[in-house]
């Protein structure tokens, strides 16, 4: 009975380590089976990035903490988001000429008034080039350079640009000035600080004064009046005359008449 007993425990015994065996290989296989899998495929990718936020130029300005006036414009133009869709559609890029608000407060008074609604659009339009210009490629521009407000024919929306070193100089053929700072660029936008604002002669072109009015060919010469030869010569004539002669003249004159 007693030799029965031990041999079933032994069974048990045999059984129970067969088992821990097999419970034992199968983990040590499942973590074999995924380090060859991680292996082969390199480690999980990252999720790929989401594409970039729209820009925003007012926000690019509104970092730059001096151009509270023409963040004011372009809003109130609705530029601003014409100038956002034409980066996020466009891959030209753009390049805007920022002045400050110091550059709007040396403008003469009611500048800015006096203009139209659309005179508005196309003065902030000529501060907006439609495609982008590092400052280095300012050394090799064409002048003039063509803007949003569109033609570049003297008298109209020129706009010239020279160097000097690292000297950038912009003329519009009524105000010259210079690129005082670089407020923002990208492979999308650059945003230049001007210290004045860009009038262009298409708006601000000064007033020519009338002509004076043309002489009439066929108007008569005046009336010339006695010149005073002939003033002199009558006079002497006056002076001749027997009543200014006197009494005696007049006498001697009888005399002879009656005598004959």
């Amino acid at each position: 009975m007693a030799e029965c007993m031990c041999m079933r425990e032994r069974e048990r015994m045999e059984g129970f380590s067969i088992y821990r065996f097999a419970t034992i290989f199968l983990f040590i296989f499942n973590i074999a089976g995924k380090a060859r899998g991680q292996a082969a495929g390199g480690p999980a990718a990252a999720p790929a990035p989401g594409p970039p936020p729209p820009l925003n130029v007012t926000a690019v300005l509104e970092k730059g903490g001096q151009f509270r006036t023409l963040i004011r414009l372009l809003q109130s133009t609705q530029l601003d988001e014409r100038i956002r869709g034409q980066l996020n559609n466009s891959n030209a890029g753009l390049t805007l000429f920022a002045p400050s608000d110091n550059a709007f407060s040396s403008l003469s008074p009611g500048t800015l008034n006096t203009l139209t609604n659309q005179q508005q659009v196309t003065l902030l339009q000529y501060h907006i080039i439609p495609t982008l210009i590092t400052l280095s490629q300012f050394q090799t521009v064409s002048n003039p350079l063509s803007t949003q407000a569109g033609d570049s024919s003297p008298g109209q929306y020129p706009l010239n640009v020279t160097t000097a070193g690292n000297q950038v100089n912009i003329s519009t053929g009524l105000v010259n000035t210079t690129i005082s700072g670089t407020v923002y660029s990208d492979n999308q936008l650059a945003v230049y600080q001007v210290d004045k604002v860009l009038l262009p002669l298409g708006i601000f072109r000064p007033s020519v004064p009338a002509p004076p009015p043309k002489a009439d060919k066929n108007a008569s010469a005046p009336t010339e009046g006695p010149s005073s030869r002939d003033s002199a010569d009558a006079s002497s004539i006056n002076e001749w005359r027997p009543s200014r002669l006197g009494l005696p003249f007049v006498v001697a004159v009888s005399i002879l008449y009656w005598s004959f």
